[in-house]
């Protein structure tokens, strides 16, 4: 009898604000360059409070979908739209080797981004990289899934490499390989306990400025992900 229930999913405000928001934006009801109202405005409308309004648009902001221009307020960014939707609009589509070539294509630029973070992050994007991480337990610790917190914390440290084009590529490619190997590789309890270790271990590095440290850490950690990727080549 129990196998006939579903688990009951329980959004957080800020997860249904980026849900309305992501409908208006690829609905086309909110184009590049518009403006959205006023975290008070937002917040009245929606019921909840300004603080969950302004997570919300500060996690879309760091995807590059929003942005805060002086004396404008938050707009819609043209690139965030891309990077909402994926200039690969169905890797699922693609052919096996080509999603293999993606997973290369990510261990390449996430190996030599966190290289980069190591070397030229600030104490700001410490203080980015500890957020999303706090994220991420916080999602591990109730045992749900923490896809969106998983990618923000590998953008915070592409983010501290100072590489805007390094950035842009992962926010392409890296979101379509996420979902999907979370489809064929179902993830439980302790492999999300084991990805958490590894981006804690990686944080230290990048923290201590151990640029090579902070390379090895990385590729262990996408180790599953490009074993995942030799068996889509028949390795």
């Amino acid at each position: 009898m129990l196998e006939n229930f579903s688990e009951i999913k329980v959004e957080s405000p800020v997860d249904v604000i980026i849900r309305q928001l992501r409908a208006l934006i690829t609905s086309g009801q909110l184009a590049p360059g518009d403006r959205l109202p006023s975290e008070r405005k937002m917040a009245d409308k929606l019921g909840v409070s300004r603080g969950h309004v302004r997570d919300a648009l500060q996690k879309l902001e760091f995807y590059g979908i929003l942005r805060t221009l002086p004396q404008s307020g938050t707009v819609v960014a043209g690139m965030g739209i891309n990077a909402l939707e994926g200039l690969i609009t169905d890797v699922l589509q693609l052919e096996e080797n080509d999603f293999a070539s993606l997973v290369e294509t990510r261990v390449m630029l996430e190996v030599q981004g966190v290289r980069l973070a190591a070397e030229r992050r600030t104490a700001d994007d410490l203080v980015l990289m500890e957020q999303a991480l706090a994220a991420y337990e916080d999602k591990v610790a109730t045992g749900t899934p923490a896809v969106e917190e998983d990618l923000l914390f590998h953008l915070s440290i592409a983010d501290a490499s100072k590489n805007g084009v390094l950035k842009s590529f992962l926010m392409v490619i890296t979101p379509d390989i996420i979902n999907s190997y979370n489809t064929y590789r179902v993830c439980n309890t302790r492999t999300n306990q084991k990805a958490y270790d590894e981006h804690k271990e990686i944080l230290h590095h990048i923290r201590k400025q151990d640029a090579v440290a902070a390379q090895e850490a990385m590729l262990r950690h996408l180790g599953d992900v490009a074993k995942f990727s030799d068996t889509l080549r028949g390795k």
